[in-house]
């Protein structure tokens, strides 16, 4: 790893209380830069998780997805994690904190509000910067992509069901808008123009040229990161200076369904014994969140100023550092996840 990316976390929580600073002296700009958007999709935002991904999209050959079903049971154990388990566990975690033990200190008339929003928050899974954490993993990127895609087209059917079972509403307004832009933006258009990019090199320069590029371009990708987290934390900088308690007690449940679902995911795929190159992915897949269409749907259903409309936003805010913490994990227990018998193999077999 190169020093910059040694010390990332630093640069993270540096950008964290920049954006915090920025968004509370200057509201201005940040209501202006957010405002760019459609369907609930700020659109510098989706830039910026362009130039985030498309590098790593490079590295992926459509021809070898075929063989993404050797990860059969990589893609089962995300699957079970992302559907079954993550937006229930949610739910009884947003019952038991939100809802009992820190109700005397939140709003009584916002607490169902709270819990609504983690459950919307936890029942679409991640869409596009998944694709950063599976490289700082070193993870097979075309079972990320598969496993996203697979994903996506799982949510436009199960989205709406799982919501509307676990808020007893009678039904649900969908923010298909927002879906099919956040798919379109975060997937379709990043995977073409890498594409047509790793066409060129390989028309050019071969497989030398290919493999330089994404190599230069890594720096790149972890200044998008930073950025966004600029503004991400930028948009909602005054909402956390004047709501700090509310916002700390609505991360409590977050953090510990990201911990728990990581976690969950990551054992089972080394109970089944699948190779840490998919596991860690997988465990990353299944404990982020799509918090564009969390916070669109929130909105739609609450209301702007909503309780579930802010926990979604807390969402935002958790993220990107808890998955760096996860990301930590996965790296520095790959000793101990090989040590196995059953899932010992040699390096050069992950790449």
């Amino acid at each position: 790893m190169s020093t910059f990316e040694r010390y990332l976390t630093l640069w993270v929580v540096l950008c964290i209380v920049v954006g915090i600073v920025l968004g509370h002296l200057m509201p201005g700009f940040f209501q202006a830069v957010g405002a760019l958007e459609i369907a609930n999709v700020n659109l510098p935002v989706a830039m910026l998780i362009w130039l985030m991904i498309v590098p790593m999209l490079l590295k992926i050959d459509f021809a070898a997805l075929r063989e993404v079903g050797q990860h059969w049971r990589g893609i089962g154990v995300t699957l079970f994690i992302n559907w079954a388990v993550k937006p229930f566990s949610m739910a009884l975690l947003g019952w038991l904190f939100i809802g009992w033990l820190f109700r005397p200190y939140l709003p009584a008339d916002q607490i169902d509000s709270y819990i609504a929003g983690l459950i919307i928050l936890a029942a679409a899974p991640c869409t596009a910067m998944v694709f950063v954490w599976s490289n700082l993993t070193k993870g097979k990127p075309h079972f990320t992509l598969s496993q996203v895609a697979l994903n996506d087209a799982i949510m436009v059917v199960a989205f709406a069901p799982i919501v509307v079972l676990l808020l007893g509403l009678s039904a649900i307004t969908v923010p298909w808008g927002t879906l099919v832009l956040s798919v379109v933006l975060y997937i379709v258009i990043p995977v073409i123009v890498a594409q047509a990019v790793r066409r060129r090199l390989l028309a050019s320069g071969g497989a030398p040229a290919l493999a330089a590029l994404p190599a230069k371009l890594g720096p790149l990708s972890l200044v998008s990161l930073l950025a966004t987290l600029v503004l991400l934390f930028g948009f909602q900088g005054e909402q956390i200076i004047a709501q700090p308690i509310i916002i700390a007690l609505l991360a409590v449940p977050i953090l510990i369904q990201v911990y728990f679902n990581s976690g969950l995911a990551y054992l089972l795929n080394r109970a089944v014994g699948e190779r840490h190159c998919v596991a860690g992915p997988s465990a990353l897949i299944g404990a982020s969140n799509f918090f564009e269409l969390a916070v669109a749907a929130a909105i739609s259903l609450f209301g702007f100023h909503s309780g579930a409309a802010l926990a979604t936003v807390v969402g935002v805010l958790v993220e990107v550092p808890v998955m760096l913490s996860v990301v930590w994990i996965v790296n520095r227990s790959k000793g101990w996840y090989e040590r196995s018998e059953s899932n010992a193999i040699p390096v050069e077999a992950e790449h």
